[in-house]
């Protein structure tokens, strides 16, 4: 692929976007960004400095020296750093210096699978592809249930529930990048698909694009 080939992938948390991205980013040998673990670099640098999560200087300084191909999932997971990260992703400078980031990550050769929440309207409107996964609530809190006892773990599943709804309504209620499918985006309701059923489809998808692009 000569001209870099992009693959938006949004929806909300829990859906499989993750996994889905992964995969689809090995099977095509495309770049791979989550660009929530942008948003939780920037939190883990003002945490790690004892600076408040409000403080827009140094956010902003902290969002320049994010150099999104070197981002250390395991560091960046913690539940503390996803807490943070909510907080510092409101600010709009960070989301500007953030998503400009994100496309220049996108636009390096061969391409690149980017999975977050504003990729197919905000970050990459022109995308070769867009997918927007989803998955009913309740499906999306017991696969987090499951995930944390499979690591021993315990949870409780109504809790679990309660927090999904509330980041659902705090992605798609903001004011700046909500959360929602581009009007172009193929669907892919994953609360009674596999993983590997919706890998099948969104290859599908992939594969019918770059047929016709390989055409032109």
């Amino acid at each position: 692929m000569s001209i870099p080939f992009s693959i938006a992938i949004d929806g909300p948390a829990g859906a499989g976007k993750g996994t889905l991205a992964r995969r689809l980013a090995d099977h095509y040998r495309l770049n791979l960004l989550d660009t929530g673990l942008t948003y939780r670099a920037v939190a883990h640098a003002l945490l790690r400095l004892g600076l408040p999560l409000d403080n827009v200087s140094a956010a902003e300084t902290a969002a320049r020296q994010v150099d999104p191909a070197k981002l250390d999932r395991a560091v960046l997971s913690a539940h503390a750093v996803g807490e943070a990260a909510s907080k510092v992703a409101v600010i709009p400078s960070v989301r500007r210096i953030l998503v400009e980031k994100q496309r220049d990550f996108a636009r390096t050769p061969p391409g690149a699978v980017l999975d977050g929440r504003d990729i197919g309207t905000v970050v990459c409107p022109d995308a070769d592809v867009k997918l927007y996964v989803t998955a009913s609530a309740e499906v999306r809190a017991k696969r987090r249930l499951d995930e944390i006892e499979s690591i021993g773990g315990t949870a409780n599943f109504d809790e679990i529930l309660a927090d999904i709804v509330r980041r659902d309504e705090r992605d798609m209620g903001r004011v700046d990048s909500p959360l929602k499918p581009a009007v172009d985006a193929h669907l892919l309701d994953t609360s009674e698909m596999a993983i590997e059923a919706a890998f099948l489809a969104a290859r599908a998808i992939i594969d019918d694009v770059l047929a016709k692009r390989n055409k032109a």
